[in-house]
């Protein structure tokens, strides 16, 4: 599959920081708007399969589909920049500050919100008939998500959200493998592969992504969801951002840098 040695695809990954960075804004915002909504519709595509089928298992398993797909097309989702962006400024990158990440950061989050936003209203119109009955038994399903993953987690206070914060953490943790490991590769099929993998477990292990989220918790207010746009913003989405922040930098892009780009001196021979 043409792999690639870890030394080479981490100094591709600050490369990859770097030139996100300098991306010009309308280009940040096209290709993250782009991203959110293929995400999106994944997302609604891995729940329709799971309600259907009765099997959470068949739905994780094909919701990389959308992953695969917006990678290869150049689109960016804010988990990703989260891991990137910042190695480019560990790094020392000519011109990279400090309020460059951020405004990276910034950008893709918009742009990422509004391309799920705009799946979610497409989705809670296919679901409801143009709001004209009732949600369908997936519009139903998305509902009582969104009630379980805001309420359910303040019904348990603090402890509920450090369990939202370390599933948000670890969500990241694997999805930046997943984009570090299509640089694993130079054909289409080993990136495939690489990225297939940890975004499975991710979705089957129901961790909380930002992006995805974007989708489920606004969709989930227009199809009936018993939670209000403060138990979204307060109960998932800020702790989830922080989360999949933490889990991106910390578990994947320090880790791989600093071993494999500012490696240790060696030992010397007995």
């Amino acid at each position: 599959m043409s792999y690639i040695a870890p030394t080479e695809f981490v100094t591709k990954m600050v490369d990859a920081g770097e030139s996100k960075i300098f991306m010009s804004t309308r280009d940040t915002l096209v290709r993250a708007y782009m991203a959110g909504a293929i995400l999106a519709l994944a997302a609604a595509f891995a729940i329709t399969i799971t309600v259907q089928t009765g099997q959470p298992l068949i739905g994780a398993i094909l919701f990389p589909v959308g992953f695969c797909m917006l990678y290869l097309l150049g689109f960016d989702l804010l988990t990703g920049v989260f891991t990137l962006c910042p190695l480019a400024l560990i790094d020392k990158r000519p011109g990279v500050t400090v309020n460059g990440v951020l405004r990276n950061w910034g950008l893709v989050f918009v742009g990422n919100f509004a391309g799920a936003m705009t799946v979610a209203v497409m989705m809670a119109i296919i679901f409801t008939f143009g709001f004209t009955e009732a949600p369908n038994i997936v519009g139903q399903k998305i509902g009582h998500i969104g009630e379980g993953r805001t309420v359910g987690y303040a019904a348990h206070g603090a402890a509920g959200m450090l369990t939202l914060f370390i599933r948000a953490v670890l969500c990241n943790w694997m999805v930046s493998t997943g984009v570090v490991a299509a640089m694993m590769s130079t054909s289409v099929s080993g990136k495939v592969i690489g990225m297939w993998m940890p975004i499975m477990v991710f979705f089957y292990m129901g961790f909380e992504h930002s992006i995805v989220n974007m989708f489920l918790f606004p969709s989930g207010l227009m199809l009936g969801g018993n939670f209000s746009i403060y138990d979204y913003v307060v109960w998932n989405e800020i702790p989830t951002v922080v989360g999949n922040l933490v889990g991106g930098i910390t578990f994947v892009g320090l880790t791989l840098y600093s071993t494999h780009v500012r490696t240790g001196p060696k030992r010397r021979a007995a």
